[in-house]
């Protein structure tokens, strides 16, 4: 049975059979084409025989293999390898079909190539997976033809393999390279220029080309007669708390992925510099009630723990509780530390309703209240209105746009900073605050 299973017909073998069936059928009227029937019969049936042991000739005449990362990066584009081999002493025409996981939405991943006598070969591509979670990827089938093209045989390989999503570490690597190398201005990140003296005497050493003129300490200069400069140390160990809500407001999806799902990839990307600079990254995920606490730390692990925490989040449908997030911050958060708050408010009267603890949270810490511009509403207003349903409907959108900037204006009245961003410009925009908070020493 298991000969069989393998065993596929191509579509040539068929149109082979309905021409020796159409002979025979002529046969009935004309002689002759009964006698060429019976010919064709006999050499396609000798034919396929021969393809037949080309093919199941070699026990495995195609090796196959998936390189897959065991982890992949949400919301980013993840390579995928198919290495193929050929163990035939012909040429193969191969049709390959990788089964992908249901959340991907693909159903027609399949390549076709031809692979000489003992030649490799590497079939890649590229996923965009969109949400969290385990994706289980099915086997690899390859149909393997040989040039006489009558008869398959099916490969499997590869069965069941389990990628893990993370958020998106590939987006945290890229700005995390970007700030080593100090090119943070080519992806929309501001230089912002230090401000005050927020900085601890290090130590006195030699200049070298780049140096600040400013910081020439002209008495060690004199005393060994060459140019030396004072070095300061960034004031370094503050705390960085991501808060991050689960609740209703971040189902709304926007290019495939949750609100909820922007916020946790900028929050992994921030916290990454955030260590980079010597600060302790911390989190907290809310809704109804507190999920998650991850206690700011510096320890070399934190951002593994940020991933595997932020791995098993999930948005909810029920109201968030901005009291039990005062709550928990007021306890738990005892030195004063920036609070990156990822939220977003429907109306006025939504933020008005939560307005107390965040002036709470505002006055012991600084609090940053991330909010989320509506991309659709934009392309909207921006369109012109052709009839009346139109105008109707660019008026509300303009009317829900700008009552999301009456919610900043009034959230910075009360002292509390605010970010308005469109979703795929949240982790650039992120950074420049917590660049600018720095840089100014406002925390």
């Amino acid at each position: 049975m298991k000969f069989f299973k393998r065993l596929f017909l191509t579509n040539l073998l068929l149109y082979c059979i309905l021409g020796v069936i159409a002979c025979f059928l002529i046969g009935f009227t004309v002689d002759i084409f009964f006698s060429i029937g019976k010919l064709a019969l006999i050499v396609l049936a000798v034919l396929a025989l021969l393809d037949m042991l080309l093919l199941f000739g070699k026990s495995e005449g195609i090796h196959g293999q998936r390189i897959i990362a065991d982890k992949l990066s949400n919301g980013d584009e993840n390579e995928i390898k198919i290495n193929l081999e050929n163990y035939y002493s012909f040429l193969t025409k191969i049709r390959v079909i990788d089964e992908l996981p249901e959340q991907l939405q693909i159903r027609d991943q399949q390549f076709s190539l031809t692979l000489k006598e003992r030649d490799k070969k590497v079939i890649s591509y590229l996923v965009k997976p969109t949400k969290r979670g385990d994706y289980h990827f099915g086997s690899v089938i390859a149909f393997v033809k040989s040039p006489l093209m009558l008869l398959e045989r099916k490969y499997t390989f590869d069965k069941d393999h389990v990628a893990m999503v993370y958020p998106s570490f590939i987006q945290m690597k890229k700005y995390e390279l970007l700030a080593i190398s100090f090119k943070l201005q080519d992806q929309g990140i501001k230089k912002i220029r230090k401000i005050g003296q927020n900085q601890e005497f290090e130590q006195i050493k030699d200049y070298v080309v780049g140096d600040d003129f400013r910081t020439l300490n002209w008495k060690a200069t004199a005393r060994v007669n060459k140019l030396m400069v004072n070095t300061y140390q960034d004031e370094k160990s503050q705390q960085v708390y991501s808060l991050i809500n689960k609740g209703r407001v971040m189902q709304m999806p926007f290019d495939g992925l949750t609100l909820l799902d922007y916020s946790i990839n900028a929050s992994l990307a921030i916290s990454n510099i955030a260590l980079k600079k010597d600060d302790r990254p911390g989190l907290i995920t809310f809704q109804h009630k507190i999920a998650t606490v991850l206690p700011a730390s510096k320890r070399a692990a934190q951002i593994r723990y940020f991933m595997d925490v932020l791995y098993r989040e999930k948005t909810g449908f029920k109201e968030s509780d901005y009291s039990r997030l005062y709550n928990i911050v007021k306890n738990k958060i005892k030195k004063r530390s920036l609070l990156l708050l990822y939220t977003n408010f429907e109306s006025l009267s939504s933020m008005r309703q939560q307005l107390p603890y965040l002036k709470k949270m505002g006055s012991s810490h600084l609090l940053v209240c991330i909010l989320f511009e509506n991309t659709e509403l934009d392309e909207i207003i921006q369109q012109p209105a052709q009839d009346l349903d139109e105008i109707y409907t660019k008026t509300i959108a303009q009317k829900i746009a700008y009552e999301k900037k009456q919610i900043v204006k009034e959230l910075n009245q009360f002292g509390i900073k605010t970010i308005l961003t469109k979703p795929q410009d949240l982790t650039v925009n992120t950074i420049n605050k917590y660049l600018e908070i720095k840089a100014r020493g406002m925390l």
